[in-house]
């Protein structure tokens, strides 16, 4: 176990030097802190959103399912690349929730990460109903202030 908590120290440790790069260059107005943490996450541009352009809300699906994404607002880019307003997706499938606004979008199967620019993806999901949700990412994988996230969507495969 100590291995493991050792390299998530050095990866924060390694990002925070990042961060500090990256924010060197934007004023105190395009960031916030969040909650106890010292993250400092990227003001989100006005009017920016994403959303899905495929599937649709409550459509019925296979088990394979073609996902389109769709942004405005704001621009895409991979993760690592520190241009100001852009950033990248990551789905939420059957997530109750979003991830914790103080730390990185998790990367598990819940959480998808699209960190070099994907907008569209084919994903296999076991038969039922399910939940997607898109949340935009910045170049860490920290969601902005405050979150661009999609409308949460229910599909149904069969």
């Amino acid at each position: 176990m100590r291995p493991i908590s050792l390299l998530a120290a050095a990866l924060l440790l390694g990002g925070g030097s990042a961060m500090a790069a990256q924010d060197a260059g934007h004023p105190a107005s395009h960031a916030a802190p969040a909650a106890g943490t010292g993250i400092v996450r990227e003001k989100a541009p006005k009017g920016a959103k994403v959303f899905f352009v495929e599937p649709k809300d409550g459509a019925t699906v296979g088990r394979e399912v073609k996902l389109k994404f769709g942004v405005e607002g704001i621009e895409i880019k991979p993760a690592g690349d520190t241009t100001p307003n852009t950033g990248h997706h990551h789905l939420l499938i059957d997530a109750k929730e979003l991830p914790p606004l103080d730390m990185p979008i998790p990367a598990d199967a819940t959480h998808k990460h699209y960190g070099k620019g994907q907008t569209e993806d084919t994903i296999t999901l076991e038969p039922g109903t399910h939940t997607l949700q898109l949340d935009f990412g910045d170049t860490r994988h920290v969601q902005f202030d405050p979150p661009i996230v999609s409308e949460k969507i229910t599909i149904h495969v069969k």
